[in-house]
């Protein structure tokens, strides 16, 4: 005989509580577990397909371990260094860019000339400010991460974890599956199956996204000459996973800093606007269609909020958790509302039921 649904709701609602007061208390100790359960999932559809093709599980996990750490040293020795050069570079030329922004205006609102006009005193204080707290805010996010973190645990361990994870996925899987309770085990393989397709969407497939739009604005806009291209396509493929963000804070920032260096060449600074145009095409009509599709089931708002309140609550681990968290509160939503309008909550009891 099955439990009353108050008491699987009492015992459900004890349990979620238990995993996020875990989640607070050892959010650091368990981050490269967590991280390391993320990139499995990444992976998994890969090692499937080596299996489809014949291998087993075993050398599939091994071939692509192989191709992690060649791609993780190309990273640690070409591109990283780079990544950090350019972003203290920009940090330190701020002031002269707010300078000739003060000139530009200056020429042309002959009024902004006054010393102690608001709007120049203004942007006098952002370029202290940039230059000053830039730095320093570089360098107290690479100390922190490294020592919060811990680069032995982050770089060790989570791939190790990450290893073992895929290895043994199908079979974790399984464990699960017949850990499910029998009266609702169909339900919640159902549910669990939409939260899967939601995650494999958006996290695969604008995961995906934004590797190729940050790979191609870098490229792009290195090729044009444009300082600083490579921490522009860095932070725009970052951010393309919100729409629209990417673009727009990618392009503003490459098309000022376009404006700055090819003032007077027009040429250039339309080439730079056409190279986030064109990228824009390609993700709207190619990219998104083909990777993410056309309902994925998070809103852009649900998103941002489940990062800024996770973010906050949990630090980096509710960052990473905060995604599938979504996912999963969206998919059970959907279903508890159309739960609810098959009721006679909703329906009310004059209503006659539908043959």
């Amino acid at each position: 005989m099955a439990l009353p649904v108050k008491d699987q709701l009492k015992y459900w609602g004890v349990a979620t509580v238990i995993f996020f007061v875990v989640l607070w208390f050892l959010g650091d100790v368990i981050l490269p577990f967590v991280l390391g359960a993320a990139i499995a999932y990444l992976l998994d559809p890969i090692a499937d397909k080596f299996e489809a093709a014949g291998l087993s599980r075993g050398m599939a996990t091994g071939i692509i371990t192989l191709f992690g750490i060649l791609g993780f040293v190309i990273l640690a020795l070409l591109v990283v260094p780079t990544l950090v050069s350019q972003t203290g570079g920009l940090i330190q030329t701020a002031p002269e860019m707010v300078s000739n922004l003060q000139n530009f205006l200056t020429e042309r609102f002959p009024e902004l000339g006054d010393a102690n006009s608001t709007v120049r005193r203004s942007l006098a204080s952002i370029a202290e400010t940039i230059q000053s707290r830039g730095g320093e805010l570089l360098n107290t996010v690479l100390a922190s991460f490294s020592g919060i973190v811990n680069v032995v645990v982050l770089f060790v361990i989570a791939p190790v974890v990450a290893v073992y994870l895929l290895y043994d996925w199908d079979n974790m899987v399984a464990r699960i599956d017949a850990l499910l309770p029998r009266d609702h085990a169909p339900t919640i393989r159902s549910l669990a199956g939409q939260i899967d397709n939601t995650l494999a969407a958006f996290v695969r497939g604008q995961g995906t996204v934004c590797l190729i739009l940050g790979i191609y604005y870098a490229v792009a806009l290195m090729l044009v000459g444009l300082n600083f291209g490579l921490v522009i396509g860095f932070v725009a493929g970052l951010l393309t996973f919100i729409p629209y963000v990417g673009a727009v804070v990618g392009g503003l920032l490459a098309v000022g800093l376009a404006l700055f260096q090819f003032w007077g060449d027009w040429v250039w600074i339309v080439v730079v606007y056409a190279i986030f145009q064109s990228g824009q095409f390609v993700e709207g009509n190619l990219l998104t269609p083909k990777l993410v599709g056309s309902s994925v089931g998070l809103h852009p708002v649900w998103l941002l909020f489940a990062l800024s309140a996770f973010g906050a609550l949990f630090g980096f681990v509710g960052l990473l958790v905060a995604v599938p968290v979504a996912a999963a509160l969206g998919v059970i939503l959907r279903f508890v509302i159309a739960q609810y309008e098959g009721s006679r909550l909703y329906r009310g009891l004059s209503e006659q039921d539908e043959p």
